[in-house]
């Protein structure tokens, strides 16, 4: 029986990829995605969703829940272009009447309790304000997926912190205590998904228009990759999120204790793994290494699941 999902995300390029791949693994039943701000606007974001959806046009079309009407320090844009597409201009039909998504979180979990999972993509604000909403969700959700944090490498968004942690500290660390069984995806797993140029050319070709929406907003975010980095490639963090729930076998993980710091001037969202012999009990599974070439044969054939659809 399929897995069900809710996805939390804040479209970027890669958060495409990770849509695409969740909505067409026959082994998710992804019953709602979850717009937040982060790479973009909380507005943009919810029309990011709306717009891949209609793009990809999966089997079953999942409940869209909007954005809340907040900003952050930060944003995405110089790496995933104009709107977080790598500025591509798509008509999408218009949006009318969606839920709040911390409602529409609260409301999915409540009619499967225990048998949904959340993967957040994005910042965690959207599951905290559901939280808000309903005390007893963490207790009600099978598992998070988070993809976060730096155990060992810097930070992107900081020196020291990861964006998803930087832009709500208090959020992600408000999920990590609530003891709900959790998988940590930090950028040392996250920054291993490297899409090469050479690639782009693996995509699955043809006429469904989800397939050529991929294809056409890649090159900018290998363009904007190797001039903010110096990288030949682009980073498909969020489909580590998607991949280390789907092919579970395929990473490794090691539980441990983390906290997410929420004051400091220069260390603002830096996730903090304690260590010490006397530290709490662990509270997230981190991934530590995944099988890549499994990554990759996994995108391939699930975007080719895709692809024949148009068939």
């Amino acid at each position: 029986m399929p897995r069900k999902v809710i996805l939390i995300a804040d479209p970027g390029i890669d958060g495409a990829f990770a849509i695409a791949l969740a909505v067409h693994d026959p082994n998710f039943d992804v019953l709602a995605i979850c717009a937040t701000a982060g790479n973009v606007t909380a507005e943009q974001a919810t029309r990011n969703v709306h717009l891949l959806l209609e793009h990809f046009d999966p089997p079953k079309l999942p409940r869209i829940g909007e954005a809340p009407a907040l900003s952050y320090e930060t944003d995405g844009t110089r790496l995933h272009g104009p709107g977080g597409l790598g500025g591509t201009t798509w008509p999408a039909a218009d949006l009318h009447h969606l839920h709040p998504g911390d409602k529409v979180l609260v409301e999915t979990v409540r009619q499967h309790p225990g048998e949904i999972s959340v993967i957040v993509l994005g910042p965690a604000t959207v599951l905290s304000k559901a939280m808000d909403r309903d005390p007893e969700l963490p207790q009600l959700v099978q598992q998070f997926v988070l993809v976060g944090g730096s155990w060992r490498e810097p930070g992107n968004a900081t020196a020291v912190a990861e964006f998803h942690f930087f832009c709500d500290p208090q959020a992600a660390r408000r999920i990590l205590k609530t003891g709900t069984p959790t998988i940590l995806v930090p950028l040392d797993i996250t920054r291993q998904a490297l899409f090469s140029p050479t690639e782009l050319n693996e995509l699955p070709r043809g006429f469904h228009r989800g397939c050529q929406l991929l294809r056409k907003m890649v090159p900018y975010g290998i363009s904007a990759t190797a001039g903010l980095y110096g990288i030949e490639g682009l980073h498909l963090k969020d489909v580590m999120g998607v991949f280390s729930l789907a092919q579970h076998q395929a990473i490794k993980t090691r539980p441990m204790t983390v906290d997410v710091e929420t004051r400091g001037t220069l260390t603002l969202g830096m996730s903090v793994f304690d260590q010490r012999p006397q530290r709490g009990s662990p509270n997230v599974d981190l991934v530590l290494d995944a099988d890549f070439p499994t990554v990759r044969q996994y995108m391939q054939r699930v975007l080719g699941l895709m692809a024949d659809r148009a068939v």
